[in-house]
């Protein structure tokens, strides 16, 4: 059984480390090879698009920089200290997977607001990013941007002119540019509100302490 458990948690400890090299370098190649807002198109509903934001998955926004990323190294260590408990208890392998795929997901961007802004220069649409000397970079620590580069134009189209606000405008359908750590993130929970709602019960049900049993009067006077 400690074996099991001991692999379970080296899986999950490889699976994370390996995500996250896997962002990265797609996140590096993209800010060495292409000058901000450039575009490769792959297929006319698949494009590499290159953006820059401050945000959250997908590009949102909700908070201060600075305070987004204490919140999400805060996220990432709840998320780390519940893999070992996974682990400790024996969960089931595929919800452990998960969870290891969701914590790769927020410490690939974290990764990018701690460390981007002091070893790489700024982006421009007229020239690519490059490395500079740790710490003569564009931001100081915590503060570097998050690197998006997916783009699934997959309909684009237009109102039709008799809508009364958006007649005649052009739409797409599914329009957010995201990076591979915001798709572990989506999958991963996606995964568990699916196939593991047995155990996301377990983790916000309420367990009531076990009540010690009292010794009978006659116990005691024997």
């Amino acid at each position: 059984m400690a074996n099991t458990k001991k692999s379970r948690g080296l899986i999950a400890a490889i699976l994370i480390l390996a995500l996250l090299v896997i962002d990265q370098v797609i996140k590096i190649w993209v800010k060495t090879n292409m000058p901000l807002y450039d575009t490769i198109e792959i297929t006319s509903w698949f494009k590499i698009h290159y953006i820059e934001n401050n945000g959250m998955a997908f590009g949102m926004t909700f908070v201060n920089k600075l305070v987004l990323s204490l919140f999400r190294i805060a996220a990432i260590a709840l998320l780390c200290y519940y893999i070992s408990l996974l682990v400790r208890r024996g969960c089931r392998l595929g919800y452990l997977i998960c969870v290891a795929v969701v914590t790769a997901g927020a410490a690939g961007n974290i990764f990018d607001s701690m460390f981007y802004g002091l070893i790489f220069s700024g982006s421009s649409p007229y020239y690519v990013s490059y490395f500079v000397p740790f710490g003569d970079g564009y931001a100081p620590f915590l503060m570097g941007k998050v690197v998006d580069m997916f783009y699934f134009p997959l309909i684009e189209s237009t109102f039709p002119d008799w809508l009364p606000i958006w007649g005649g405008e052009d739409y797409i359908f599914f329009s957010p540019v995201f990076n591979f750590a915001d798709a572990c993130v989506s999958v991963g929970v996606v995964a568990v509100l699916i196939f593991y709602q047995k155990e996301l019960t377990e983790l916000f049900k309420d367990e009531k302490p076990k009540e010690e049993s009292v010794p009978a009067e006659n116990d005691l006077n024997e």
